[in-house]
C-alpha cells in the first residue's frame, strides 16, 4: 500500500503539470485573435471586402478595409459567445458523463477546427467561422475537466483552479508565435497541422492521466484513477455511495469489511446531508450578483479584442509596422497571465491550514476571503476600462498589462468562487450556465462595434466611456458578499453568547 500511495501522488503531479501545459498550449488560443487577424490580412483572408476610393485631391487612392475589419469582428464575436454559450451544454455534459466522454468530444472539436484553418483560404474565407468555434469551445471543454483537478490538492484548490484559468488566458500567445514563425515563412496551413496532431497527445492524457468519472472533493483517502495500482482499485465505492445516500441498511451490514483500500475513481465524497438544489443555487443572490458581474467585466474585454486591431490603425495612422509593434506588445503580455493569476488563488487559499472558530464553516472563511478578490478583480477593470479609454497609443501599453492581469483574475475567480459558494455536484452546470448568460450579454459587441464605426464615425470614445461607467456595477457583488459573510459573523457571535449564558444559568440552577 506504501509503494502504491508513492505511485499515487507521483500520478497527482503528473496530472497537475500536464494539465497546465495543455491548458497554456491549447485551450484559450482563440483569444489571441488580434494576432492571428494580423496574420489573416496578409494572407487575403476577406480581401473583397476592401474597396479603393478616390482621395481629396482626386489623384491619390485610398484602401478602405472597414468592411474586412467587420467581418473579422463578427468571427471573433460568433466565436467568443459559442465559446461561452455552449458552456451550458458542455457543464451538463460534464456532470452527466464524466470527464472521459467530455474530454473526447472535446478532442473531436478542436482537432476538427484546426484542421478546418489548416485547408482555408482566403477564397474559403467563411470556413473561419465554423473553424475558430470548433478550436473556442474545444478548448474550453479541456479547460472544464482540468478545474477538477484542484480536488487533487485541497490545501491548494483555488490556487490551482486559478493557474489553470491563467494558462488558458496565456495561451493566446500561441496565436502570437504563429504570426511569428508566419514572417520567417512557415504558412499557416504548416502551424494549424501542427496544432491538430497535438491530439494525440490529449487523447494519451485522457486515457492514462485523467479519471472516468469526476475526482471527488474532498477527496478520500488514496483515492486513485487511470491506470490500476496494485490493489488500490478493488473496492467498489459506487455501491458505498448508492448506499449511503440512499439511506440503505445495507452499510451496516458490511460494517466489518475493510474499507481502507483506495477509492475508485469516480465517487462522490461528499457529505449525506441534504444537497442545495440547483433551481435553489440558481436563484440564490450569490449567484445572480456574481453571473452580473461576470457579464460585465467580459463584456468589456471581448469588446477591446474583438476591436485592437481597427482601435490601433486609428492610433497608430494606420502604420503597419507600428501597429504590428503593438500587436507584439499585446500578445506577449498574454503569456503574462500565468504568473498573475495564482495570485489570486493565493489570496483566496491564504485562510487554509488556520484553525476555525468556535461554530464557523469552512465555506464561511471561503466566502470572506473570497470577497477581497472580487473586489480587486472589479478594481482592475474599471483601471483598465479607463486607460483603453484615452485616445492615446503609448498608454496601452499598461492598457495590455491591465487586461492581462484583470483577464487572469476574472476567470480564475469565477471558477474558484462557484466552486466554494456552491456544491461540487452542480458545478459543471452552474459554471456553465454563467459562462451562457455572459456570452448572451457579450453578443453587445457586436452592436457596439457597429456603432462606433457608423454613428461615432470610427471613434470608439463616448462608448468606451459608457461601458467604463456600467463596469462601476461590478463592485455590487463583492460589497454584497462581504455584506453577507458579516452577518453571518455577528449571528454565530449571537448564538454563542447565548449558549454560553443558558450554560451558566444551567450551572447556577444546579447548584
Amino acid at each position: 500500500m506504501q509503494g502504491c500511495e508513492v505511485s499515487t501522488r507521483l500520478r497527482y503531479r503528473l496530472t497537475l503539470a500536464s494539465g497546465m501545459l495543455e491548458c497554456l498550449c491549447f485551450a484559450g488560443v482563440v483569444f489571441g485573435f488580434a494576432s492571428l487577424m494580423f496574420v489573416l490580412k496578409e494572407d487575403g483572408y476577406f480581401s473583397y471586402l476592401c474597396a479603393t476610393v478616390p482621395g481629396t485631391n482626386g489623384t491619390l487612392t485610398i484602401t478602405d478595409c472597414s468592411g474586412q475589419d467587420e467581418q473579422f469582428s463578427l468571427v471573433f464575436t460568433i466565436t467568443s459567445f459559442l465559446n461561452n454559450f455552449l458552456c451550458l451544454v458542455n457543464g451538463y455534459l460534464f456532470d452527466r458523463f464524466g470527464t472521459l466522454v467530455t474530454r473526447l468530444v472535446a478532442i473531436c472539436l478542436y482537432t476538427t477546427g484546426t484542421l478546418l484553418v489548416a485547408f482555408s483560404s482566403a477564397a474559403l474565407s467563411e470556413l473561419l467561422f465554423p473553424a475558430l468555434s470548433c478550436v473556442a469551445v474545444g478548448g474550453i471543454l479541456l479547460l472544464l475537466t482540468n478545474m477538477q483537478v484542484a480536488n487533487l490538492f485541497a490545501a491548494h484548490r483555488s490556487t490551482v483552479i486559478t493557474l489553470y484559468n491563467g494558462a488558458f488566458d496565456s495561451s493566446a500567445a500561441v496565436f502570437f508565435l504563429i504570426k511569428v514563425l508566419h514572417e520567417q515563412g512557415v504558412s499557416l496551413r504548416s502551424s494549424f497541422l501542427v496544432l491538430s496532431s497535438c491530439s494525440i497527445i490529449h487523447l494519451l492524457r485522457t486515457l492514462l492521466l485523467m479519471p472516468r468519472t469526476h475526482i471527488p472533493y474532498p477527496l478520500p483517502q488514496y483515492y486513485t484513477y487511470g491506470l490500476d495500482c496494485g490493489q488500490a482499485n478493488t473496492y467498489n465505492l459506487e455501491q458505498f455511495e448508492r448506499m449511503r445516500n440512499g439511506g440503505m441498511t445495507e452499510s451496516q451490514e458490511t460494517s466489518g469489511k475493510d474499507v481502507s483500500q483506495a477509492p475508485e475513481e469516480g465517487t462522490d465524497a461528499q457529505d449525506s446531508k441534504t444537497v442545495e438544489s440547483f433551481r435553489s443555487c440558481v436563484l440564490s443572490w450569490f449567484f445572480l450578483w456574481h453571473m452580473m458581474w461576470l457579464s460585465i467585466m467580459q463584456l468589456r474585454h471581448y469588446l477591446f479584442i474583438g476591436t485592437l486591431n481597427p482601435m490601433l490603425n486609428r492610433l497608430a495612422d494606420n502604420d503597419p509596422n507600428l501597429v504590428s509593434q503593438y500587436t507584439n506588445a499585446f500578445a506577449m503580455t498574454q503569456l503574462c497571465g500565468v504568473l498573475c493569476a495564482p495570485w489570486n488563488g493565493l489570496l483566496m487559499d491564504r485562510h487554509k491550514g488556520k484553525p476555525l472558530a468556535p461554530g464557523e464553516t469552512e465555506q464561511e472563511v471561503d466566502l470572506r476571503s473570497s470577497s477581497l478578490s472580487l473586489f480587486l478583480t472589479s478594481l482592475q477593470c474599471l483601471l483598465f476600462s479607463v486607460c483603453a479609454s484615452v485616445p492615446f497609443l503609448p498608454l496601452q501599453y499598461l492598457t495590455f498589462i491591465l487586461q492581462v492581469l484583470n483577464r487572469s483574475f476574472l476567470y480564475g475567480g469565477n471558477a474558484a468562487f462557484i466552486s466554494m459558494a456552491f456544491p461540487a455536484c452542480h458545478f459543471g452546470k452552474l459554471y456553465g450556465l454563467v459562462m451562457s448568460v455572459s456570452a448572451v450579454i457579450s453578443l453587445l459587441q457586436y452592436p457596439c462595434f457597429a456603432l462606433v464605426k457608423g454613428a461615432l464615425g470610427g471613434d470608439p470614445f463616448f462608448m468606451d466611456i459608457a461601458l467604463t461607467l456600467v463596469t462601476l456595477l461590478a463592485f455590487i457583488h463583492p460589497v454584497y458578499v462581504y455584506i453577507y459573510c458579516k452577518k453571518v459573523a455577528h449571528h454565530r457571535k449571537d448564538n454563542t453568547q447565548t449558549e454560553v449564558t443558558n450554560g451558566f444559568i444551567m450551572a447556577e440552577a444546579k447548584l
